[in-house]
């Protein structure tokens, strides 16, 4: 098996090797980002459970100094959102605050994701011109051949010149399934951004709607018992 691949290797010219750096660097960057997002994922989840203790105990100077410290794309989008509470801003404001901190993080997300789809199509691309240049070094080769040996040898030197070709398509196809997979990723974090601003909104929303109502329900107890007996209502 290692025999075949390393002949397959040999007998594709020239143009295997950049094939196979392009293959590499694809590798690389595939597993960066499957690494960074799958860490990202857990990271997230532990930050926004934090978060959302504290929040519900409405502890949110805890909440926020967490929010600077943890440094996660979580914590960042929360913590926008955060410092426009710590101002008494209203609830569309700390909606719009929680959205730039997205757009924030979302960079490093898609970071270097794209190159995939990019390095996939020069595998192919490197394939493609290898096979043609094999192609016309072969014809080339063949108009001087003997006549006898010309349809053997056109034969041997095109199986050779596809090699790059089938090479390349072997580089890409695995390139562009894990892009469509990192994407999907990059994708599931993102709407889990979406789902847990939402969620804090709400949260903070209830805190705050809460506060006036027990405020006012108290300030008319007061007055009930300032008020002396037998006085008109």
């Amino acid at each position: 098996m290692i025999d075949t691949a390393i002949r397959f290797f040999q007998e594709g010219g020239f143009f295997m090797f950049p094939i196979a750096v392009v293959l590499i660097i694809g590798l690389i960057v595939a597993i960066e980002r499957y690494v960074y997002l799958t860490a990202q994922k857990m990271t997230n989840r532990r930050d926004f459970n934090r978060l959302h203790q504290m929040i519900a105990r409405r502890d949110m100077k805890g909440a926020l100094n967490y929010t600077q410290e943890a440094g996660s794309a979580m914590a960042t989008m929360i913590g926008f959102g955060l410092q426009r509470l710590a101002r008494r801003q209203g609830r569309e404001e700390i909606e719009y605050a929680m959205e730039e901190g997205l757009l924030d993080v979302m960079p490093r997300l898609e970071k270097r994701t794209q190159y995939l789809a990019t390095l996939a199509n020069i595998a192919t691309l490197l394939g493609l011109l290898g096979t043609i240049i094999g192609l016309i070094a072969a014809f080339t080769a063949v108009a001087a051949a003997d006549p006898a040996q010309k349809a053997s040898l056109l034969s041997q030197s095109i199986s050779v010149a596809m090699n790059t070709t089938a090479f390349g398509l072997m580089s890409a196809i695995p390139l562009l399934l894990v892009h469509s997979l990192l994407q999907t990723k990059t994708n599931e974090i993102v709407d889990s951004f979406e789902m847990a601003g939402i969620k804090v909104l709400n949260l903070l929303s209830d805190g705050s709607g809460n506060r006036p109502a027990a405020q006012a329900q108290s300030a008319s107890g007061s007055a009930q018992t300032a008020t002396p007996a037998g006085s008109p209502a």
